[in-house]
């Protein structure tokens, strides 16, 4: 499989939105992944790399995807992050709008059946910026965490292969919780 085929739609599988009990064993495989990189990519890396997204927050059910979340100062700085990160069996997986959001995406082990997802931003992108916010405020509102994994199933029950539907009928939950972590600042995300 070429890391540019569509993640939603390979060889007529669709990559079905699956909500699952919350793992106590992602730290532990979120942890294996960031040493992996972090050794990969050295000083390429500003700060280490994050555990963001639901499997990042102790109790909350999610699909059982891994996101992570990488920093670099300036993409065109970083020659020989595609190589390296696929040296370690890490594909590129670039998303609609990737590099006019100055954002790179990866996957592990590959598109279809990745376990994790690497989101690499430039330092200076204020997009990445939400994801830390949202994942600390549901980490201390178990009860919201709650409500926001209620809400993720419902939405997945109703179609579970409409991404754009299932992001979009996140949004508002994901800016209230923003506008209640980051006061006088709101967007979508995670």
């Amino acid at each position: 499989m070429t890391a540019d085929r569509d993640a939603d739609d390979v060889s007529g599988r669709r990559d079905r939105i699956t909500i699952v009990a919350y793992d106590p064993r992602w730290p532990a495989s979120f942890d294996h992944q960031r040493n992996r990189i972090e050794a990969a990519l050295g000083n390429g890396l500003v700060g280490r790399v994050e555990h963001v997204g639901s499997t990042a927050v102790p109790g909350l059910a999610a699909k059982p995807i891994i996101d992570m979340l990488a920093l670099v100062s300036d993409y065109d700085q970083t020659a020989g992050l595609v190589t390296a990160l696929g040296d370690i069996g890490w594909v590129h997986a670039p998303e609609p709008g990737d590099h006019e959001r100055r954002k790179w995406s990866f996957c592990y082990p590959d598109v279809v059946w990745r376990t994790h997802h690497l989101h690499i931003w430039e330092v200076g992108s204020p997009d990445w910026r939400r994801l830390l916010p949202f994942r600390d405020y549901l980490r201390r509102h178990p009860d919201l965490a709650a409500e926001y994994a209620r809400l993720k199933a419902e939405l997945a029950a109703v179609d579970d292969s409409d991404r754009p539907r299932y992001r979009s009928g996140k949004a508002p939950f994901i800016q209230d919780i923003l506008r209640r972590a980051v006061p006088g600042r709101a967007g979508a995300g995670s």
